[in-house]
Order: structure tokens, then C-alpha cells, then sequence
């Protein structure tokens, strides 16, 4: 068993408090092997963005390293990193040694809904798959899990887990979106998928971001925990033997034709 603690905090605007919160977090998650944060745990998302990116060897991932090294769990959180014009929207891994073994950056960008994230931020160009707690974790953040195209590269570069981050807009049907599309990844690809978003923020609502629902998907599209809107760490269990009995039962990556 791999344990994961989901740990769907509010974020603010402010580096500091996120890196606070993030920490107590960390505490509270006894016994896990892998915490998971969301999307932009750095700060939310606006145009502070391009002010408050950080590099990987700054202050925020500096701190969260220390606290992986300190609890001696693995971490995976989503931040904002300088750029040559733009951020990136990038997602941190960091071993239980406070080491950083990966930095993805987010290849589709949210431009839809109204919103235009590559106004700040610019795509990454590579799907990334980094080996946390013993089990190769690929990393999908927010609209991402848009494009079932990423989730099967990241299958076929040796995943055995997804994990999903997420600052999930708000508005009609999209909290339907996340479910759904989160429970179509796992399914497609019969994987372990663990989905974390923030959870909504009463102080910063306005700006929509938010809608909480992280999830623990089996490799049949079961969700097994769903931790609602509120904030929490909740520790869940991945069996992986359960991926090869599925995989049995429903041997779709071996159908695949194309």
C-alpha cells in the first residue's frame, strides 16, 4: 500500500500564509507517504502572479522541502515560476529528503471559459513522470486532464499513479467537469488517480477558484474517498496489486491499436 494524504487547502494571496497552511498540513498527515497539494499553492491566481513566482530555489519551495525532509513524506504542490516573458505554472516534486526530482510545467493552458491563461503564463513542453515514495507518479495539472492525449504519454513513459492538480474554476456544470473527467482518466487508462483542488476561499471568492472535491479514483473509474468543498487532509490508500487485477478484468492498454 502507497498512502497519500489529499490535502485540499484554501489558498490566499498571500506566499506566506500558503506556505504556513501547507505546513500545518504536512503535520496533520500522519502515516502518508505522499502528501498532494493543488494548483497554485504558491498564491491564486491574478495578475500577482507575474510579481510573486518564486524560483525553485526560493523561499515557498525551499520551505516546503524542509518540511518534506522534517515529516519524511514526499510532496507534490503546484507554484509559479519565473520565466523569460511569462510564469510558468509549474508542479514541484520533492522526495522525503526534501530533494526536488521533478518540475513539470504545465503544457495546456487554460484559455477557455472566458479566461486567458496564457496571457501570463507560458506552456510548458514535456510530460513528466517522477518516481515519489516508490511509485512512478505522472503529474497533470488543472486543464490538463482536458486532453486524454498527456495522460496516456504519461502512461506510456511508466506512470502506475496520475496525480492531478487542480484550481478548479467554479460555474455552472464544472464541478461535474472535474468528476468527470478525473474518473474518465483513471478509467481510460486503469490507474490509481489522485485528483486534489483547492478548496474555495470565502475571503477571495470573487475570482471563482476553487471548488474543492479531491478525489481518490481506482483503476475502474470507483471513486473510493471524495473530500467535498470543505478544506482537509484526508490519508487514502493505493493498492497497487488492485491496478494488476483490473487490468485483468478490463486489458484495454493491451487492446490499444493506435
Amino acid at each position: 500500500m502507497t498512502r497519500i494524504a489529499l490535502c485540499q487547502i484554501p489558498v490566499s494571496p498571500d506566499p506566506s500564509t500558503n506556505l504556513k497552511r501547507a505546513r500545518e498540513a504536512l503535520a496533520s498527515a500522519e502515516g502518508a507517504d505522499l502528501a498532494i497539494f493543488p494548483e497554485a499553492t504558491l498564491t491564486r491566481y491574478g495578475r500577482r502572479i507575474t510579481t510573486l513566482a518564486e524560483p525553485l530555489d526560493g523561499p515557498f519551495v525551499s520551505g516546503l522541502a524542509d518540511s518534506a525532509r522534517e515529516h519524511g513524506l514526499a510532496v507534490i504542490a503546484g507554484v509559479f515560476e519565473p520565466g523569460t516573458d511569462r510564469v510558468h505554472n509549474t508542479a514541484v516534486a520533492i522526495d522525503a529528503r526534501g530533494e526536488l526530482k521533478a518540475a513539470y510545467r504545465k503544457i495546456h493552458l487554460f484559455d477557455s471559459f472566458g479566461a486567458k491563461e496564457s496571457d501570463l503564463v507560458a506552456p510548458g513542453a514535456e510530460p513528466a513522470v517522477v518516481e515519489l515514495a516508490g511509485v512512478r507518479v505522472g503529474l497533470i495539472t488543472c486543464y490538463d486532464v482536458r486532453f486524454p492525449e498527456l495522460a496516456r504519454a504519461l502512461v506510456d513513459r511508466g506512470a502506475e499513479l496520475f496525480a492531478v492538480i487542480a484550481a478548479w474554476g467554479s460555474g455552472p456544470l464544472k464541478e461535474d467537469h472535474w468528476v468527470t473527467l478525473v474518473r474518465a482518466r483513471a478509467l481510460e487508462n486503469t490507474m490509481w488517480t489522485a485528483a486534489v483542488g483547492q478548496a474555495p476561499n470565502p475571503a477571495e471568492s470573487s475570482d471563482g477558484y476553487g471548488v474543492g472535491r479531491s478525489m481518490l479514483v481506482d483503476p475502474l473509474g470507483v471513486v473510493r474517498s471524495d473530500l467535498g468543498t470543505g478544506p482537509g487532509v484526508r490519508v487514502v490508500e493505493v493498492d497497487r496489486e488492485w491496478t494488476g487485477t483490473a487490468r485483468a478484468m478490463l486489458p484495454c492498454l493491451e487492446h490499444r491499436v493506435l
